[in-house]
């Protein structure tokens, strides 16, 4: 039961979504039309790039990461918004880029320390808790044993203490 309602509802939306994109009444015109017009008009369709020293709207190169130079200097290039050349838009995405990898190699390095530097604590605070240990059972011995001759010492000159010294009292 619980598949054919989440198919139905997958479906719905699937539908929702095509008749919108359907539904669009503002065509996008292809990249030779814009030619000679402006900026803004060439660049409503994602897939056209605007050469300001030409004034000539291109089909972006898609087989080619960046455009020839030959059809468009990158410092005359317009792609995606007409305000930034495509120079400062590679220089400011590879800044972007670069950044975020710094920061992530940051992160990871900073966790990777912490718990580095908690296992070394808690190792040390491991051997010092047995060095405690260690030494509290010395000092039991050394007091059981300093107990053992201090009583040998009392029975040798009758000193030892006896368990009631007020029976001694009560029998007279």
């Amino acid at each position: 039961m619980a598949p054919r309602i989440w198919l139905l509802g997958v479906t719905g939306i699937l539908c929702a979504l095509s008749l919108g994109t359907w539904g669009a009444s503002d065509p996008v015109p292809s990249c030779n039309a814009s030619t000679n017009t402006n900026c803004a008009e060439c660049l409503r369709n994602v897939s056209c790039l605007w050469c300001n020293a030409k004034n000539k709207c291109y089909h972006y190169p898609v087989r080619k990461i960046l455009p020839p130079k030959s059809l468009c200097p990158l410092s005359d290039a317009r792609w995606g918004v007409c305000w930034v050349n495509f120079e400062a838009l590679i220089i400011a995405m590879s800044v972007a880029g670069g950044i975020i990898i710094l920061s992530i190699c940051v992160c990871c390095c900073c966790c990777c320390c912490r718990k580095k530097k908690n296992r070394q604590h808690d190792a040390t605070d491991q051997k010092m808790e047995r060095e405690k240990e260690q030494r509290k059972m010395r000092q039991e011995e050394r007091k059981s044993e300093m107990k053992v001759r201090h009583d040998e010492i009392r029975k040798k000159y009758g000193l030892f203490n006896e368990q009631n010294s007020y029976t001694k009292f009560e029998n007279n």
